[in-house]
């Protein structure tokens, strides 16, 4: 399961690397004219900002089914990332509010407010990995002639698409089920003061990789069972102090707490890493603070480090205890970052809102120590580390090295990357041995029938950073950033 997740993590970093970039274009455009948010603003750059930025964010379930499908399959090719998107396409729409009305012979109001809420990154998971896993076994797949051409990677869009089917089917009578349950946790624990408050922190996060956090995020927010803590803030109504409660806590988190996480990132990653860490953590860290946009940060160590994403729960829960127990609020319309904090300033019915920053302060201090702490002492695949510590560094070492030792090679190839692959292929007992592989971000991850068959001084001599052994089964070859070009020759030997 570690293992799993850990790979499942580094394929989402591909469709995360472009949330800093879609988080700053929306964060400025939303500075310039906040108003261009509902589409209501007078400011045409700051409109056409925030459009750029939200052709990312609200298509993001399907970058991240697209993203995972193509990460997890075992060459990384286009048709497992092709189907992980009919995958998801099929559950989206077969249980969205309008392809249940026409399924149904119901009008659409009368569909159950559940199946609103099934377009996240939740369906796009399952979406993903059913393509991948299918891919992984069925990409070799040869039908008789009449069907041959919907053999081997042209069969996986189909199974994909069946296996959905049946998935959709089952969601059909789970979703509502568990929308409804969170629904009334939620509902329940409104009545719970400062600790429920703390709670709704805590699940709104835990939340967040299903989607879910939406049916919860509904009780406390909207309308729903008469909180409607944001409209009521915004219309500067209801108790001070108690007013803006659910979303008071979330500021010192987003503006203070994940950017101290980001630092500790950062400082953990492998010296040749900290460049290109260096790059992501800050511009996650500025959308935190100055938009309060988090997918950047939380999603780069959200699957890679579930750990301390339980960790990064349950402060949040705490932040919102606090600010609730000593009824410090302020509001927000977009998310809780600088620039929804300084416009809740001007509402009266805002309470103590600089006693935020204080508590911003603090949480910035614990999240730092603590991620620092948690990521040294349980080694955890934070950006910078691991599998995930792409350098630039690496390359060069990786050349050199390889360069030096080229008289080892026997093969009369000129290309580096095909000496390379021959001699790892043959090492690890070639065609015999291996079950299947695939490479990451610097590694080739081999499956094996028998690890004890591996010839690791001969990989070695090649000059590698490092050989892997996970378990009897699996081995890992560290390569470095090239290591794509090694797996593209190694293909072409079993070709």
């Amino acid at each position: 399961m570690k293992n799993y997740l850990q790979n499942l993590g580094k394929s989402i970093m591909l469709p995360v690397s472009i949330l800093p970039v879609a988080s700053l274009l929306m964060g400025i455009g939303y500075w310039i004219d906040p108003a261009g948010l509902s589409g209501a603003g007078s400011n045409q750059v700051a409109i056409f900002l925030i459009q750029a930025g939200n052709a990312i964010f609200n298509n993001l379930p399907i970058l991240f089914s697209v993203g995972i499908a193509t990460g997890l399959s075992k060459d990384a090719n286009g048709a497992a990332g092709l189907s992980g998107l009919v995958g998801y396409l099929i559950v989206t729409n077969l249980l969205s509010i309008d392809g249940l009305s026409v399924l149904l012979n119901m009008p659409a109001d009368q569909v159950p407010m559940a199946f609103g809420a099934t377009q996240n990154v939740f369906m796009a998971i399952i979406a993903g990995t059913v393509a991948a896993t299918l891919y992984n076994r069925y990409s070799g797949t040869k039908l008789p002639t009449a069907l041959a051409f919907f053999s081997g990677r042209r069969l996986i869009p189909i199974l994909s698409a069946a296996a959905m089917l049946v998935i959709s089917l089952v969601l059909f009578f789970v979703w509502p089920f568990a929308y409804d349950a969170l629904v009334a946790f939620g509902t329940f624990i409104s009545g719970l003061g400062a600790f429920g408050a703390g709670l709704y922190g805590f699940f709104n996060k835990l939340l967040i990789p299903t989607g879910l956090h939406h049916a919860l995020n509904s009780v406390f927010w909207f309308d729903l069972i008469g909180i409607n803590d944001i409209g009521n803030f915004w219309a500067s109504e209801g108790v001070k102090g108690v007013t803006g409660m659910y979303q008071a806590g979330f500021f010192p988190i987003m503006m203070f707490g994940l950017p101290g996480a980001a630092l500790a990132m950062y400082k953990n990653a492998e010296s040749k890493a900290k460049k290109i860490a260096a790059g992501t953590m800050i511009a996650g860290a500025f959308a935190s603070f100055f938009t309060g946009i988090t997918e950047p940060l939380e999603f780069s160590f959200m699957f890679a480090a579930p750990g301390l994403y339980l960790v990064h729960a349950f402060l949040t829960g705490v932040s919102m205890f606090v600010a609730a127990t000593f009824h410090w609020t302020a509001g927000f319309g977009f998310s809780a970052g600088l620039v929804d904090f300084a416009l809740s300033l001007n509402v009266p019915i805002a309470n103590q809102p600089f006693m935020l920053f204080v508590l911003g302060l603090v949480m910035f201090v614990v999240y730092y120590f603590v991620f620092d702490f948690a990521i040294q002492k349980f080694d955890f695949a934070t950006p910078g580390r691991g599998d995930n510590a792409v350098t630039e560094a690496a390359i060069t070492e990786s050349e050199a090295e390889t360069s030096a030792d080229k008289k080892t090679v026997s093969s009369t190839n000129n290309s580096k990357y095909a000496q390379m692959a021959h001699v790892i292929y043959d090492a690890v007992g070639g065609q015999e041995n291996i079950r299947s592989y695939y490479n990451c971000a610097t590694r080739l991850r081999f499956e094996l029938e028998d690890v004890d068959q591996v010839d690791q001084a001969k990989i070695k001599g090649l000059g590698v950073p490092g050989v892997n052994v996970l378990d009897k089964n699996h081995l890992h070859v560290i390569v470095g950033t090239d290591v794509q070009f090694v797996a593209d020759e190694m293909r072409k030997i079993e070709a």
